[in-house]
């Protein structure tokens, strides 16, 4: 059976449930559809040991109704996930979003019809959709890279992704337990399950910057005292460079070294992602005041570690890659970690992980790391990864892994050319996985797409899809405001050099979320230059 509808959204997290809701009050016959088996997107499948937040709990939230926000309080600071599980439960009982949820189901398929300009969209479980808008709230980093190794299948202990940490857990209590990766998960996971281990090994093949998290717990004046702050909230989030509370206020040129060293270390003190979200932004643009400002971390750092060998595998080496041009973690006494008898760093950058035995690690020199847990902590197919796997055929015959395969090009991260009525959030070229709290972009994402197909129906327009030209434009302004930075000119998985033979491009907007969301408007406000709206599927342009 075939079910008729007006949109398809696929993913039911941050985004996918508020585009759910937005789309519903607007009167359209909307459905979900979800591989996981209940809400909560990110917060559903990363589950593993030390899973949190660290953007702060009361910015990390919808802010389109007051009493939705203000109904629910937080425990801290930087809440873990089973209590941010729970918040995701509370929206969607709230807005009573379930009911049109399949969960449990993935989608396999999706094909654009040019002669009625309708999507035909198949699940592995069966259903089959026909439908007018096909959306994706798939995530940024929702596409694990679970097949990194050569022998996976062959450990007999316990191996797995963070990424899809069995929800009953894993027994690690006097566990000979591995930890391959130190980003800003592998890191969650090396704190919380040190305690437990009988040993652990660390395999670190680059170093990373990390700040420590301060994180208080929220008693009733506490969340008296947020929640008081909504107006201030709501109308600064959307405007400032990150999406976070707070921006750039310092300018470096302008300060003596002392007061620039005073500033970093008040920053520093805050506990929180300050430091790389507001501090100077001169770090991502002038190698000079990167270097600084990250020799001002590795001190930090080093002073905690104090071991030369720990210092050597674990702190980031000048000339390696600047603070902030990585995604920055935040930790709590991670580093300490290491100090402990039971726990080895084995620096894997020049012996590097040959492959997975029956009993364990094998380097490239030959050795031997025996384990009965291997954690993966190894990333995502960042950006492009999760809508890449679905096999989406858009006009012509072209799918949108076949193009992403040779170039990650969107317009404004919402379309792509040559799919005609696909909108796409937290996807390559918009503000996403990087330099922003994703709250804040998804909300203004998925507003995007509600008001654009407000505009088609208000104009009796059925299809809307980029111009040529407009993608164009939109990819070289993205490339010129990427290209600026010293994040483009280093590997990581912002510019998707993780993942062998993907096309490199800095995945995610770097021009500001406030500048981005002007941009949005003004494309909006111009009757959406750049895209073609027919009321006919003949009348659209084909693609090349």
């Amino acid at each position: 059976m075939t079910n008729k509808i007006d949109a398809l959204i696929i993913g039911a997290g941050v985004a996918g449930l508020y585009q759910l809701h937005q789309l519903r009050e607007l009167g359209l016959t909307v459905h979900g559809v979800e591989a996981g088996s209940d809400v909560g997107g990110t917060w559903y499948w990363n589950r593993y040991p030390g899973a949190k937040f660290d953007s702060e709990s009361y910015i990390y939230q919808y802010l389109f109704d007051e009493k939705l926000y203000k109904d629910w309080t937080w425990s801290e600071r930087f809440p873990a996930q089973p209590e941010i599980e729970r918040w995701m439960h509370y929206v969607t009982d709230r807005l009573d979003l379930r009911k049109d949820i399949t969960f449990s189901s993935k989608v396999t398929k999706a094909v654009y019809r040019e002669d009625d300009g309708r999507w035909t969209v198949e699940t592995d479980t069966g259903e089959t959709y026909d439908t007018q808008f096909l959306i994706g709230c798939t995530g940024m980093l929702s596409a694990p890279l679970t097949d990194r190794f050569k022998g996976q299948d062959t450990f007999t202990g316990q191996i797995v992704h963070t990424g899809r940490y069995p929800k009953e857990g894993l027994d690690l209590e006097g566990k000979r337990v591995g930890v391959i990766g130190i980003g800003a998960t592998g890191i969650q996971v090396i704190q919380t399950i040190a305690p437990v281990v009988g040993s652990m090994t660390v395999f670190v093949r680059t170093p990373q910057y990390v700040l420590p998290m301060k994180n208080p717990k929220y008693g009733p004046a506490e969340a008296k005292a947020y929640k008081a702050r909504w107006d201030e909230l709501t109308s600064n989030l959307p405007k400032t460079f990150t999406g976070f509370e707070y921006d750039f206020e310092h300018t470096w040129a302008d300060c003596t070294p002392e007061q620039r060293r005073a500033i970093l270390e008040e920053i520093h003190a805050d506990g929180s992602l300050k430091l790389w979200l507001a501090s100077f932004a001169e770090m991502f643009f002038d190698e000079a005041v990167s270097e600084e400002i990250s020799q001002f971390v590795r001190e930090k750092m080093e002073a905690r570690l104090k071991d030369p060998k720990l210092i050597d595998i674990l702190v980031p080496k000048k000339g390696d890659y600047g603070f902030g041009t990585h995604r920055v973690p935040l930790e709590t006494n991670y580093l300490e970690v290491y100090l402990q008898d039971n726990v080895q760093a084995v620096s894997v950058k020049e012996n590097p992980i040959a492959e997975i035995v029956p009993e364990g690690v094998k380097l490239e020199d030959g050795t031997v790391h025996a384990l009965d847990v291997i954690i993966m902590a190894v990333g995502f197919d960042a950006g492009s990864g999760a809508l890449a796997r679905i096999d989406i055929q858009g006009r012509n015959g072209m799918t949108l892994k076949g193009e992403w395969d040779k170039d990650i090009r969107t317009t404004l991260g919402l379309q792509k050319y040559g799919f005609p009525n696909l909108f796409m959030t937290g996807a390559p070229l918009a503000p996403s996985a990087a330099l922003c709290n994703m709250t804040t972009c998804l909300q203004q994402q998925t507003e995007w797409i509600t008001d654009c197909i407000r505009a088609m129906r208000d104009k009796g327009a059925a299809v809307i899809e980029p111009t040529a030209e407009g993608e164009d434009a939109w990819v070289k302004h993205h490339d010129e405001t990427a290209n600026a930075t010293l994040i483009a000119k280093t590997n990581s998985w912002y510019t998707g050099s993780n993942v062998p033979g993907k096309p490199r491009r800095v995945l995610s907007y770097t021009g500001g979320v406030g500048t981005y969301r002007a941009k949005c408007q003004e494309i909006a406000d111009k009757g959406y230059e750049g895209f073609a709206m027919s009321g006919a599927p003949e009348m659209a342009e084909p693609a090349e």
